[in-house]
């Protein structure tokens, strides 16, 4: 590491990561690292390049433990909506989905809105995928999962149990993907075709990430009525498997769900005092986002839903509307009038719930459902189906992280046009505006805490996620007072305000203009 700084952040108000009050100091860099924190009343040695932060606070630059920005540094490297968050490093390769093997990258790029060809997207492995993001230099770090949903279809398509040697040619890509770094395996279990596996597949699978210490994180099974049943499954598989398991964005959707979160909290306790290892994520929305395929059940895949509405139209409609054994409805206790189509070849609908395109063309909500599938089978949507109240109360807790679920988006890139998610502009600055300053719910040592040592302690990131000497110089500074999300459903593409600076490996990457690119794949453990 160089010994003389670089960099010095002064009098600024230094919040650490830890959760320890803030202190008032300056923060010297050299090279990559921290090389000095000074207190506020010692003398200051010269430096290269100083900022003055004027009392602005200084923390460590946020690690977002769910993100889905897998293809964003080949696409949109600047990484804009999380940059100017204040994002440093980002986990991908969420819900079952990462950018190996082949053919899950090949479905990612239709979700960054870019050619599946691209000759600047090939790669065969894990190990080529993370070189690949180091060549890329990203504004922000990247981390990844193994996507057990992409590999479950590179190996075996839509089949709905493996053979052996299925099973172990999983088994291979997985290991492949720890040996080379990788943090643990993702699995996505409402989606196709992870939500025809089994338990007993899943756990098989996060065995071979056990010796390597990854960890296994799961968009559950279910999130409305089925909700309890899948956070037992997800801490089963952990337990099985002798891995930590993580629950991605923790939620309760669905009316009858709502009141109900004291009972999910009170569940995630009793499973720890039992012994489980387990841990969450959170964004602090009331909505969702995810494909419109996603609201079909599992016998009738997006692939082949002409064929299920000439078999049998009534049975997959009440599946879709009510739910199927097994299977729970994500349009059960939240309504057609409250999911809103967000992306689809037909731009007119972008924005306008199934409720509304259904009067529109005289017909019943099921009946748009469907031919919006036809018409484009990669439609996404926002499903309005959490309670504010329960959001609170999840976002208070200490040992919950906070994750945006999001990809990185830019107001004229390839996502531009369409009326995503709020939170792939404003998760972070809306915990640290509405929920630390403005409503109390959490204070802001603890809120930095859920963004930085948290997620980099339980995805094992290295020296990343706390102000200390030594530690990987990955810094935001922003103003407490003026810190805020200003994205909003209507009106998503819009820029946090507050991020003043962020620093990332030691170089300034954001001041109000763009600096360097610095970022780099991170591997578990935090070697680069």
């Amino acid at each position: 590491m160089s010994r003389v700084p670089e960099l010095c952040i002064a009098d600024a108000r230094i919040v650490d990561g830890t959760g320890a009050l803030a202190f008032e100091g300056s923060v010297f860099v050299a090279g990559n690292r921290i090389h000095r924190i000074v207190r506020n009343g010692e003398r200051l040695p010269a430096v290269a390049k100083r900022i003055d932060a004027g009392g602005r606070v200084l923390a460590p630059g946020f690690i977002d433990p769910h993100q889905h920005s897998d293809l964003s540094p080949f696409i949109e490297p600047w990484m804009d909506s999380y940059l100017r968050q204040g994002v440093t490093t980002a986990v991908v390769g969420n819900c079952g989905w990462s950018a190996v093997p082949p053919a899950a990258a090949k479905d990612l790029t239709s979700d960054h809105g870019v050619d599946a060809d691209d000759p600047g997207l090939r790669w065969a492995t894990f190990e080529e995928y993370l070189a690949a993001v180091d060549d890329a230099r990203p504004a922000i770090n990247i981390a990844t999962l193994i996507g057990h949903g992409g590999l479950r279809k590179e190996v075996m398509g839509l089949a709905e149990a493996p053979t052996d040697g299925q099973m172990d040619e999983m088994a291979e890509v997985v290991e492949e993907g720890m040996r080379a770094g990788a943090v643990g395996l993702s699995t996505g279990l409402v989606y196709q075709p992870n939500v025809l596996a089994t338990t007993d597949e899943v756990v098989e699978l996060a065995r071979v990430i056990e010796p390597f210490g990854g960890i296994y994180a799961s968009h559950i099974r279910g999130e409305n009525r089925a909700l309890f049943a899948a956070v037992d499954e997800c801490i089963d598989i952990g337990r099985r498997a002798g891995v930590p398991s993580h629950i991605s964005h923790l939620k309760l959707e669905g009316e009858p769900m709502w009141g109900r979160v004291g009972e999910l909290l009170d569940r995630i306790d009793s499973a720890r005092e039992g012994g489980a290892d387990v841990s969450t994520d959170q964004y602090p929305y009331t909505g969702w986002e995810s494909i419109l395929a996603s609201l079909l059940p599992p016998w009738a895949p997006v692939e082949g839903l002409e064929l299920s509405l000439k078999r049998d139209p009534e049975r997959l409609r009440a599946a879709v509307e009510e739910g199927d054994e097994g299977w729970e409805s994500s349009v059960d206790g939240v309504g057609w009038d409250r999911i809103v189509v967000v992306a689809h070849t037909e731009s007119d609908h972008s924005g306008r719930s199934i409720a509304a395109i259904a009067a529109d063309r005289g017909g019943e909500p099921f009946d748009a459902f469907c031919e919006l599938l036809l018409e484009d089978p990669l439609t996404w949507c926002i499903g309005h189906a959490m309670h504010e109240d329960d959001v609170r109360t999840i976002l208070a807790r200490p040992d919950v992280m906070v994750g945006s679920d999001g990809t990185a988006s830019s107001v004229d890139g390839p996502l531009g046009r369409f009326p995503v998610h709020p939170r792939y502009y404003g998760t972070f600055p809306r915990v640290l505006g509405r929920y630390a300053r403005d409503e109390s719910a959490v204070s802001l040592e603890d809120a930095i805490r859920k963004m930085t040592s948290l997620p980099a302690d339980r995805f094992r990131l290295g020296d990343r996620g706390r102000v200390a000497e030594g530690a990987i110089a990955d810094l935001v500074l922003f103003d407490p007072e003026r810190v805020n999300d200003l994205a909003t459903f209507e009106e998503p593409h819009v820029y946090a305000d507050g991020i003043d600076v962020v620093v990332v490996g030691g170089r300034v990457a954001w001041d109000g203009a763009h600096g360097a690119r610095n970022g780099r794949a991170v591997r578990r453990d935090g070697t680069e």
